[in-house]
């Protein structure tokens, strides 16, 4: 059975701003594939302490080890494109990153507007 969350409206607005991080971080991954990412990020640091104890705070945590993770493999990739026989896997590389990150900005968004908290 599913607990119908009650939100005032701090978590409300808290919950508007963490959609619109979402949005800016799909944006700028789609258009600059990631590399404006930082801006919302810096975001994301600064608005998660507002949100300790509310479920919006795992998702700019889940927003914060998205970007994270996606800049180590695309860094991994660019090492391996650096070299002639990683040229391929360079590619592999950044293309299941792009779809990794991609998966969990449309999960987290998702989640976010049915009220579920991000994994740990």
């Amino acid at each position: 059975m599913s607990q119908q969350l009650v939100l005032d409206s701090g978590t409300e607005d808290a919950k508007q701003m963490a959609r619109i991080l979402y949005l800016v971080h799909a944006a700028t991954f789609f258009f600059s594939l990631g590399m404006l990412s930082f801006l919302p990020l810096i975001v994301n640091y600064l608005k998660r302490p507002e949100t300790n104890g509310t479920i919006v705070y795992s998702h700019h945590g889940w927003m914060i080890r998205s970007f994270w993770f996606y800049f180590l493999w695309m860094v991994v990739g660019g090492i391996l494109f650096a070299t002639i026989i990683g040229i391929p896997v360079a590619w592999l590389v950044w293309t299941l990153a792009w779809l990794w990150k991609a998966y969990r900005l449309i999960r987290g968004f998702l989640d976010l507007n049915s009220n579920k908290s991000m994994p740990i």
